[in-house]
């Protein structure tokens, strides 16, 4: 028997099935799972966010911006590694060269200033207040090449940058990163792909891929059976985490695309009130069924979301 896929809409937390909310899998066997797509799809957004900034087009006025108001902290593991952190803590980060503080990678400054720090191979993310962050590959001369619009482009970083800040990002992840030259080169063979013969399914991926050189990055690139190996922790700060699980890198990194669109005060809310549900519960099992000792409390509860496709 063949996996089931089914094909939901589901726009916050409460609305997603999780399994058990006290992190205790009962289940040890091995588990299909069903694909839950969120109904915001990101390459979509993108394109509409971005319609009327065509490349080299007027971009629009810049906007205060604050990375540790805006953006999720959150941390992503394969197994028990750590393979992709944001932190604003510098006891999380390592210090980035020339930065006396470990929060240096996560400054954002505006593409002309980024270009006095680029250098060829480097990842950048440009970053906007209720947008997807547009990665891209700087390639060295200026420009830098990207997944733009269902094609992959060769840009000017100013043009690319379609007047957000951005950051140098090759810190995020913890992969070993590729030489400088077979990044770009990475990069510069695939301008010109687009449409049904792109592997990748946005932005971050395709430059993920293209310094890191790993298949998880690009469509298909994993099998979706048995147990979810990935989980994305989410920091809802006073020592608080809600972890999601997935099967794949790809889906998991579609979802941290979207807590970084719709910003850290609506991630922090819906699930608030994921977990006020699942602590209402949990009281009620509470009366029928005593607590027993290891068990997870509340407050370091860890829901299990079945995020795979077959």
């Amino acid at each position: 028997m063949g996996n089931q896929v089914e094909k939901l809409t589901h726009l916050n937390y409460k609305e997603v099935p999780t399994a058990d909310p006290t992190g205790m899998d009962r289940d040890e066997g091995p588990r299909i799972g069903v694909s839950y797509i969120f109904s915001n799809d990101d390459d979509e957004l993108e394109q509409q966010q971005d319609s009327g900034h065509d490349l080299g087009g007027e971009h629009p006025a810049l906007q205060p911006y604050d990375p540790q108001l805006h953006e999720v902290e959150c941390s992503v593991y394969y197994r028990d590694e750590c393979i992709y952190q944001k932190s604003f803590s510098e006891e999380d980060v390592l210090p980035e060269e020339g930065e006396e503080g470990g929060r240096g990678h996560l400054s954002t400054y505006t593409p002309e200033n980024l270009l006095n720090r680029c250098k060829p191979g480097d990842l950048v993310e440009f970053v906007c207040q209720a947008q997807y962050p547009h990665w891209v590959v700087y390639v060295g001369d200026f420009q830098v090449v990207h997944l733009h619009r269902l094609e992959v482009v060769n840009s000017f970083l100013t043009d690319a940058s379609q007047g957000r800040r951005g950051r140098i990002a090759n810190q995020l992840y913890r992969y070993k990163p590729l030489s400088p030259a077979v990044v770009v080169r990475n990069a510069l063979e695939q301008v010109g792909c687009k449409d049904r013969d792109l592997s990748w399914r946005n932005s971050e991926c395709f430059a993920a891929w293209c310094r890191y050189g790993k298949r998880e990055f690009k469509i298909g690139g994993e099998l979706r059976i048995g147990k979810q190996p990935y989980r994305l922790q989410i920091r809802l700060g006073d020592k608080r985490s809600h972890t999601l699980e997935f099967q794949s890198l790809e889906d998991l990194i579609m979802e941290k695309r979207r807590n970084d669109q719709i910003g850290r005060a609506a991630v922090i809310q819906e699930l608030s009130s994921h977990l006020q549900a699942a602590e209402e519960e949990d009281e009620e099992d509470e009366e029928d069924h005593p607590h027993h000792p290891g068990q997870n409390l509340p407050g370091q509860m860890c829901s299990h979301l079945l995020a795979t496709w077959s």
